[in-house]
């Protein structure tokens, strides 16, 4: 009697859900492109890692090469770069973390205090540009800006202090240029999601906070920026998962032989091994590696966002 008043109860819901479905279908269609998207070029390619643990050549195939187990693992563990790479790839990532992740933040705190909305516009489309160049183009006006004999800021510089000053294959100004370039290029679009959250805010507690007798500086405090808190610990903890990936292309473009001791990072390095020396499975084993480290930061600041009291991803 109870397991057919079960299915009883269950038939109803499953209907439910059906006609919740069937009802929404047009949005479920709409979500079928980036479904796709997602399972042919993130999911689907997620079973060549197996070639990791293989010594895998391209004329045996997948199937055919030879399993050698975690060889790759421990070979990249002992080898003397792997330090090396870690340092810079870790101190590249802590600054990009330090200086770039509270830039949007701040940002849009500036441009949300703006009143005149002709000029807010304007001021938003202007920071959103830089999002749209390449990096070739962003490397070559760095080149043009900062080479020596003719960049337009060592003219300056030998006309200041008079000496020039060596940006592009110094190591000591190699960090401090790539975060640099980091945030002119992304920080005005990186305010898009924190504009977004300060649209929603209800203006009322603005103005209950103006009747207390709260200035601007105090409104920001204690209305905005709570306003802002689960959006900012969400993008930190999507932060955080990709907290070693400091792009390719951009320090391959401003990396050279004279600054290679602090560029070097895990990105550049599957690079020059995998493709330009064909060891694919030890690169895919550095990748592996990469994206293990992620998932471990990613649960971890999911876990310790929901022990002080935010929602966190899971």
């Amino acid at each position: 009697m109870e397991n057919v008043q079960e299915q009883t109860v269950d038939q109803p819901k499953k209907k439910s859900k059906w006609n919740q479905i069937l009802k929404e279908k047009w949005l479920y269609f709409m979500v079928l492109p980036g479904l796709i998207y997602f399972i042919l070029f993130k999911y689907v390619p997620m079973w060549g890692i197996v070639i990791a643990f293989q010594d895998y050549s391209p004329f045996l195939g997948v199937w055919e090469s030879e399993w050698v187990g975690f060889e790759h693992f421990q070979y990249f563990f002992s080898n003397p770069d792997f330090l090396r790479l870690l340092r810079n790839t870790f101190i590249l990532a802590l600054y990009d973390l330090v200086f770039f992740f509270p830039a949007p933040i701040i940002l849009s705190l500036m441009l949300n205090e703006i009143r005149l909305s002709f000029y807010k516009r304007t001021l938003q489309t202007l920071v959103y540009v830089p999002h749209f160049m390449s990096w070739v183009i962003i490397a070559s006006v760095s080149y043009v800006f900062l080479t020596t004999g003719g960049g337009v800021v060592n003219e300056l510089l030998s006309g200041l202090i008079g000496k020039e000053v060596n940006f592009l294959s110094s190591p000591d100004w190699f960090r401090p240029m790539i975060i640099g370039q980091i945030m002119w290029k992304e920080t005005g679009w990186g305010t898009v999601i924190f504009l977004a959250a300060l649209a929603s805010v209800d203006q009322e507690q603005y103005e209950a906070a103006i009747v207390d007798g709260a200035g601007r500086f105090r409104r920001l405090w204690h209305v905005t920026l709570p306003a802002l808190r689960s959006t900012i610990v969400i993008l930190l903890i999507l932060r955080l998962g990709n907290f070693l990936d400091t792009g390719f292309q951009q320090i391959y473009l401003m990396s050279n032989s004279l600054n290679r001791s602090v560029a070097d990072v895990f990105d550049t390095y599957v690079y020059f091994v995998g493709i330009t020396e064909g060891a694919f499975s030890y690169s895919t084993a550095v990748g592996l590696f990469k994206s293990i480290v992620g998932i471990v930061l990613i649960v971890g600041a999911d876990r310790l966002a929901k022990k002080v009291g935010e929602s966190g991803l899971f």
